[in-house]
């Protein structure tokens, strides 16, 4: 917290990695064979409980000296990453692995829009530049779309669910992020959004144990892979950047997620997921430019 800035490069890069890590959570939540709400609770279970380990000495000053109001912040952006990935996952079983990742991602959109009146950061030319771009491949992709199912719509509908508690978990961070030191909000928040899954979870009938043990190999990837390194490098980008350059460089998810279903689960992409990449891409670029200037 006290430490030099890091550069641009470093923050790019921290961001690259985080990209590249959470792009790997549709695939591992696909072939893992387990109720979303029981995915989605032992990832932040198991990666919050490890970062809650790392921070230990520092965990209870730091929350300690928290006011009243900063407190609520915390449990709010646990509730909302919780609800994030309770329809996230859920719409994967609705929908397609390129569909479900394009929506959860149209978080630019609400960031763009919420960022001016709940934080102090401002988006310049480039960043609103960039934006419109991503959002434009977006447009391109979800276009190529055409064959949606009533249960695919309903996968769309949760997707989008996820997209905007992910708008409001990292603006909620954006703030807190000053306040505490990375393990120790990533910890904190990984935990309370577990506490949230687990009241959730039976009260929806979804069971926590009793799976397979290749499941529990992809749940252990999935809470360390997507969650302790892709979530948390997000995380710390909180800290140096604004909400809505993350939001955007997250949008590199669909094309690695799509890439990876292809790839593994043998799920094209439609071709227009195609044409729209290189402008989500090109989004991302215009946005960090603008970010640096």
């Amino acid at each position: 917290m006290s430490g030099p800035a890091p550069s641009s490069r470093a923050s790019a890069l921290v961001l690259l990695v985080g990209v590249a890590a959470v792009s790997t959570g549709a695939l591992f939540a696909r072939l893992a064979e387990a109720p979303a709400l029981a995915l989605s609770f032992w990832r932040c279970a198991v990666a919050g409980g490890l970062l809650s380990a790392w921070a230990a000495p520092r965990l209870a000053p730091e929350l300690g000296a928290l006011r009243r109001g900063e407190v609520g912040l915390l449990l709010l952006a646990g509730a909302l990453l919780a609800l994030h990935f309770a329809s996230w996952i859920t719409s994967l079983e609705h929908t397609s692995v390129a569909s479900s990742v394009l929506l959860v991602n149209t978080g630019p959109i609400w960031v763009g829009l919420a960022t001016p009146w709940l934080t102090r950061d401002r988006l310049g030319r480039g960043a609103r530049l960039g934006i419109g771009c991503s959002v434009l491949g977006s447009a391109v992709v979800a276009w190529g779309d055409q064959a949606l199912s009533p249960e695919a719509l309903w996968g769309d509908a949760l997707a989008l669910v996820g997209a905007l508690a992910a708008s409001g978990y990292l603006l909620v961070g954006r703030r807190l992020r000053a306040r505490l030191s990375l393990p120790v909000y990533t910890g904190a928040v990984y935990g309370s959004a577990a506490l949230a899954l687990l009241v959730a979870a039976p009260a929806a009938g979804a069971a926590l144990v009793g799976f397979p043990a290749a499941t529990w190999g992809w749940i252990l990837a999935l809470a360390l892979v997507p969650q302790l390194v892709g979530h948390t490098a997000a995380n710390w980008a909180l800290g140096h950047v604004s909400a809505a350059l993350v939001a955007v460089s997250l949008l590199g998810e669909p094309v690695l997620a799509g890439l990876g279903a292809a790839v593994v689960l043998h799920e094209l992409p439609p071709p227009a997921f195609l044409a729209g990449s290189p402008l989500i891409l090109a989004g991302i670029l215009l946005t960090a430019r603008g970010e640096r200037t």
